[in-house]
């Protein structure tokens, strides 16, 4: 039995991913704040209704797993979320702190919880795939927080993929450009780019991403990918600014 523990797996890129773990004989977990969503998501899942910013709650999150399984495989750190499109000064620390807490703090949560049962389980180790953004590499215009979290999260990825090298404990990232799904719409109909105007971008289809992390999480513990970037073809990030 493999096991996968997918975060923000109520809709979108989580969805996707688990709906193609679970076709390819994955046993799942899924962590998101709405019930019914991750429900939807994949029926005989195991749910466990969790807000990554709360220590506590993915600590029993991750106790739920552990005693329902016995142990866990796979991590896709995958929830996150925007702040909005606005001048940095006119950005609330509000703003900033849901963001960096959810994208990183959250991260940080599940990779900590997870390595610990990795670490310890028998047979020992695991994988963590981190959901990184090409706003790892290239910021688009008013996203300091988003695009600050996703270079920490690359930072995040390489100290735990140097960390769990003595635990069999593999990590890598997937930096992902444009998915089609529903936080992406306002791409197609036209978003602000780097020189001022307002252009519709390319979007791919959310399974190219999902058969990507697939193919990621099904490589033997002595093999990783460190870093992928998926991406639409024709978007407009090769060449930015």
């Amino acid at each position: 039995m493999k096991v996968a523990c997918i975060t923000g797996a109520g809709s979108g890129i989580g969805r996707a991913v688990a709906r193609a773990l679970a076709a390819e004989g994955w046993s799942l977990a899924l962590i998101g704040r709405r019930e019914a969503a991750l429900r939807e998501t994949c029926p005989d899942a195991l749910v466990l209704p969790t807000d990554v910013t709360d220590e506590q709650q993915v600590a029993a999150a991750f106790q739920s797993l552990q005693a329902h399984f016995g142990r866990l495989d796979l991590l896709f750190n995958n929830a996150g979320i925007g702040a909005r499109p606005v001048s940095v000064d006119e950005l609330t620390v509000a703003e900033w702190r849901a963001v960096v807490d959810t994208n990183l703090t959250g991260s940080f949560l599940c990779a900590r919880a997870a390595f610990g049962l990795m670490k310890a389980q028998q047979p020992r180790g695991g994988r963590i795939i981190n959901n990184g953004s090409i706003s790892a590499h290239a910021p688009r215009p008013f996203s300091a927080p988003y695009t600050s979290t996703k270079h920490a999260m690359t930072g995040l990825t390489k100290a735990l993929s140097l960390d769990g090298r003595a635990f069999d404990i593999a990590c890598g990232q997937i930096d992902i450009g444009n998915a089609a799904t529903d936080m992406t719409d306002k791409m197609a109909a036209g978003i602000l780019q780097a020189h001022g105007a307002v252009m519709p971008e390319p979007r791919m289809d959310v399974q190219d991403v999902a058969r990507a992390v697939v193919y990621m999480a099904g490589l033997p513990l002595s093999a990783n990918v460190q870093s992928m970037t998926v991406m639409a073809t024709h978007m407009p990030f090769v060449g930015r600014g």
